[in-house]
């Protein structure tokens, strides 16, 4: 099997945390699984969520991903009907 990127698998997950994060700050809300444009990192963080909640998720990215769910907390929509 040929490898066709040189980046590493944390490589990989340090930059789609950093897509999410700078999308979470610049949009103030999570990314949606109804725009094709912002679905893969809805995918992305849903995976590494339930990864999280399973503790399953590396030692090393826990605390990161701590913080990326602090901030979409921070930009939380409530429903006004509720």
């Amino acid at each position: 099997m040929i490898c066709r990127s040189n980046m590493t698998q944390e490589e990989r997950w340090l930059k789609q945390f950093e897509a999410v994060k700078s999308f979470v700050e610049n949009n103030k809300r999570r990314p949606s699984k109804y725009v094709p444009e912002e679905r893969n990192m809805w995918n992305w963080l849903r995976h590494t969520q339930k990864l999280y909640n399973a503790r399953e998720l590396k030692a090393d990215r826990v605390e990161k991903f701590e913080e990326l769910l602090a901030l979409c907390e921070k930009y939380h929509h409530l429903n006004q009907y509720t």
